[in-house]
């Protein structure tokens, strides 16, 4: 039987480190990352998000260079970013697995083989680039890539702002709010 996602967040060591013990106070929002592969929308959390241009509208996501969204946004040069709203805390959690469960170190059996369809219970469109808007949201942007830079473990993918919108006045979640560390 499966072990809820909120026990095993509940789970995530802390850093014991004091620099990442540091790195790990630095409050980011939360936001689903949607891409499109292989003909399947795709959803992964990031907090790692900032705007880096006003003209033109550009934003920076930082990815592990080996995730599957990575993947799928170098295929399709085009992804959405979806600003998760703090009363969304279940729907956060839904995100929280990587897509092959074989990447989390140290699972075996058929936690290690499964594969994590994180969009099949979420409430989402397409939008022009194929990519998902979840509905459930406090906002959205729909990029294209401008460029992607290898940086360390990660790869920081500048896009290019399409099109977004507001869909309710919320507070946005953040780390600070699920107390969910992404630090090193």
């Amino acid at each position: 039987m499966r072990e809820p996602l909120g026990e095993l967040i509940g789970k995530i060591p802390r850093p014991t480190d004091p620099a990442s013990r540091a790195l790990g106070e630095m409050p980011y929002g939360l936001y689903i990352l949607g891409s499109t592969g292989d003909g399947e929308a795709n959803g992964m959390m990031a907090d790692w998000v900032m705007q880096v241009s006003f003209s033109p509208r550009l934003i920076a996501v930082a990815i592990e260079s080996d995730a599957r969204t990575l993947a799928n946004i170098r295929a399709s040069q085009a992804f959405t970013l979806n600003l998760l709203p703090a009363d969304e805390m279940a729907l956060a959690a839904k995100f929280a697995q990587p897509y092959y469960g074989s990447k989390i170190k140290g699972r075996a059996g058929a936690a290690a083989t499964e594969v994590h369809h994180k969009l099949e219970e979420a409430s989402y469109r397409l939008g022009t680039t194929g990519c998902p808007i979840l509905t459930n949201t406090l906002a959205w942007l729909e990029c294209t890539v401008d460029a992607i830079v290898p940086v360390g473990d990660h790869s920081l993918v500048v896009g290019r702002v399409l099109d977004g919108a507001v869909l309710r006045d919320a507070e946005p979640l953040t780390t600070l709010v699920t107390g969910w560390p992404y630090s090193g």
